[in-house]
């Protein structure tokens, strides 16, 4: 997963999580990032993941799109920490942070199963001594 952090604008000081691609950003109702900043057009950006080159921005062909200083030209992969500048907003590109199910029930299973092998070689050693 990746994330925003909103630097500037309305929604300054807020974080945005992307859980499906593609990732649209604009003023647009179904944009998955809505900023309401001036300059923003509707459907900005686009955010799509590609498994060779990563995580690529493309805007629309007459959007202004500057990425850490530099005019978007064409599509670019994106890489962590990335400042991107849309009209007035500005955000900044992360990976989300992961998350770990929990292994409370196999670590239980694994332990249950060692203690009944142990059990089950000390009723095998007295069952051979007699």
């Amino acid at each position: 997963m990746i994330q925003f952090k909103i630097l500037s604008g309305k929604r300054g000081g807020t974080e945005w999580v992307a859980r499906r691609f593609p990732v649209r950003v604009g003023r647009a109702a179904n944009d998955g990032l809505q900023l309401e900043d001036a300059g923003v057009w509707e459907n900005h950006l686009q955010i799509n993941f590609n498994t060779q080159k990563g995580f690529l921005l493309t805007a629309r062909p007459d959007a202004l799109a500057v990425i850490n200083g530099q005019p978007l030209e064409q599509a670019i992969p994106l890489r962590n920490g990335d400042t991107i500048e849309i009209g007035s907003a500005k955000i900044q590109f992360w990976l989300a942070a992961t998350w770990q199910a929990g292994l409370r029930v196999r670590e239980w299973a694994t332990w249950a199963a060692i203690g009944a092998i142990c059990l089950g070689q000390v009723a095998l050693i007295y069952w051979l001594l007699q």
